[in-house]
């Protein structure tokens, strides 16, 4: 398939930030493209060449990709990078540059969708001294043969700075529509991708045999689930609204949500974002065999850091110190944890999500033999609100964040929010002093001492009806000089030049971030606001909500991704309830 037909379509994309005029694009692209080879242009839209939890990164800078342009072009690097900096897209840069090459290629071969991958592909394997020079050998070998347009995109994607504003949801849409004729089937494709977590593997089978072909993924070893996320509640009282008399209660660990896989001897783990995260963990790859009575197994668990004296919790930030590259084994002496586990997804070559929560709990009670290192996330059946307060009261002495809350009967729903989970915090029984996980999607300048950093965040929440990222706040408390410092050079490589089109804002940023970057954030209540845009028209029309004195608590979510992040709906759960607390604190001021 010539890669002409891709970059054409991209074009078109980049021209409208309409959903059904995206989705169309992309149907009409995914009809034309070969089914052998669609799954290679679905990772190629998602900007990688694999899913996620195989790990497998093209690594090119920018710095290499403007080696490859000069030599590729014949003009200097000085020049290209003026261009770049006048543009600021770095593609729209590279097809300028290379209309005026004055290098002739006598023998060229097509440029394929193929060729790319495969180039692509073959530049992510190279290791050593010399891979940097080899990278920049075969991606200048791409621009010699490719028009200015096609070296565009082919750089944006090897750049990761293809932004079109489609996300996973567009992509089902459109293949449901393109293979299926509906978009109804959207949520079978869904569930697909859920247990499988493999985008390109739902096209290439939806393309190649239908919607039958979809009906045969199952949960696997190896293949991380999309975890289920929970709403909040803001009482007890909310709690058995929503599941009735009698749920089950957990206590809510402040750590890192951790996905088990082992297989015999072989074990990996993967974040709540589906990161292969074995590396950090050596310590659950050494022990945690010992520990589990299965000879496959899908297993979710809390890593939680401990003070090895006493035995009590400690801080997620603390664990955050195992994430890096080097000096894993010193992290894993300081920072020691316990492995805490609450869910079970598979065992034995049998998927669990389809059992109750009560099935799967005491299945999980006969798998895990606990002893110092590995234990069962403490759960009580409660059947009243003093059960809740009590058990709450408990959990958070014990150095927790607050209690999940469980239908009984609540089946495993993989990469769905809903209310078989709910969450409470100690905060939520009065004003919004509970933390909230935000987008970053834009930022001001500073002033006085901010000046040359950001002065203050624009932020949003993810409206999973919608795709979407409203805003919600505009944050400038909370931040030490430490904390700008380091957001300047987090969000320096999520800079676009326009608005994403999944971004919805009645404020004008100075800057604009691609929304990947999520924070957590405290205020003291939510408001109706005319200017930000989550839950517009939901409370009240022209209105949306907004937070009020909002403050950054220090903590970058990195384990989330923006899907992650705080919903609309659960904006709305938190407002309403204030509302209610509100209306109570007056009725009683007034008896």
């Amino acid at each position: 398939m010539k890669f002409s037909l891709v970059a054409e379509t991209l074009k078109f994309m980049e021209g409208t930030t309409k959903r059904l005029e995206l989705t169309k694009y992309l149907v009409d692209l995914f009809k034309i493209t070969p089914p052998e080879i669609i799954s290679h242009v679905v990772y190629l839209l998602q900007g990688k060449l694999r899913p996620d939890h195989e790990g497998i990164e093209m690594g090119i800078a920018e710095k290499i990709a403007i080696k490859a342009i000069s030599k590729s072009a014949g003009v200097p690097i000085k020049k290209i990078q003026q261009e770049y900096n006048k543009l600021g897209d770095f593609g729209q840069a590279a097809s300028k540059i290379l209309e005026q090459k004055t290098q002739t290629t006598f023998l060229t071969q097509d440029i394929t969708v193929e060729r790319v991958y495969d180039t692509l592909y073959k530049i992510a394997e190279l290791k050593g001294a010399r891979s940097q020079d080899m990278k920049m050998k075969y991606i200048s070998s791409l621009l010699n043969d490719a028009t200015p347009i096609e070296a565009g995109f082919i750089l944006k994607i090897i750049t990761n700075s293809l932004r079109l504003g489609i996300a996973d949801f567009t992509i089902l849409d459109s293949l449901a529509i393109a293979f299926t004729g509906t978009k109804e089937n959207r949520g079978m494709l869904e569930h697909a991708y859920n247990v499988s977590s493999d985008l390109g593997k739902v096209a290439s089978a939806v393309a190649k045999n239908g919607i039958e072909a979809i009906k045969n993924f199952q949960v696997a070893v190896f293949s991380p689930v999309r975890p289920m996320l929970a709403e909040r509640v803001k009482s007890p009282q909310e709690a058995h609204e929503k599941m009735g008399a009698e749920f089950a209660a957990e206590y809510k660990l402040d750590g890192e949500r951790v996905q088990v896989h082992l297989q015999g001897e072989k074990i990996i783990l993967y974040s709540r974002s589906l990161e292969n995260i074995t590396n950090y963990y050596p310590d659950i790859v050494e022990k945690i065999s010992r520990a589990i009575n299965a000879k496959e197994v899908i297993l979710e668990a809390e890593a939680v850091a401990i003070n090895e004296d006493s035995g009590e919790f400690l801080a997620f930030q603390e664990l955050m110190h195992r994430r890096r590259k080097y000096g894993v084994t010193k992290a894993v002496s300081q920072y020691p944890i316990t492995v805490n586990f609450f869910d079970v997804m598979f065992v034995d070559s049998k998927s669990c999500l389809n059992l109750s929560y009560k099935e799967r709990r005491k299945m999980l009670e006969k798998l895990v033999k606990e002893d110092t290192f590995a234990k069962l996330v403490p759960m009580i059946i409660v059947k009243n609100d003093n059960d809740v307060e009590d058990f709450l009261e408990n959990a958070i002495n014990a150095g927790c964040e607050g209690l999940m809350l469980k239908q009984l009967d609540g089946i495993y729903k993989a990469g769905a929010r809903g209310s078989n989970w709910l969450k409470i915090k100690r905060e939520y029984r009065n004003e919004l002093g509970d933390s909230l996980d935000l987008v970053v999607i834009g930022a001001f300048y500073g002033r006085g001492r901010r000046t040359g950093k950001y002065g203050a965040l624009l932020l949003g929440t993810y409206n999973n009806e919608t795709d979407t990222f409203p805003s919600i706040c505009k944050v400038g408390t909370g931040f030490t000089d430490e904390s700008l410092d380091q957001f300047y050079q987090i969000l320096s490589d999520k800079i676009t030049i326009k608005k994403n089109p999944r971004i919805e804002s009645g404020l004008e940023a100075d800057v604009w971030f691609e929304p990947e970057v999520v924070i957590e954030i405290v205020a003291s209540e939510i408001t109706l606001s005319p200017i930000h845009k989550t839950a517009m028209d939901t409370i009240r029309k022209g209105s949306g909500l907004a937070l009020r004195f909002p403050k950054f608590t220090g903590r970058i979510r990195l384990e989330k991704t923006p899907e992650n992040a705080t919903t609309d709906q659960e904006i709305i759960s938190l407002y309403n309830g204030q509302k209610r607390a509100v209306q109570e604190e007056k009725k009683q001021n007034y008896l």
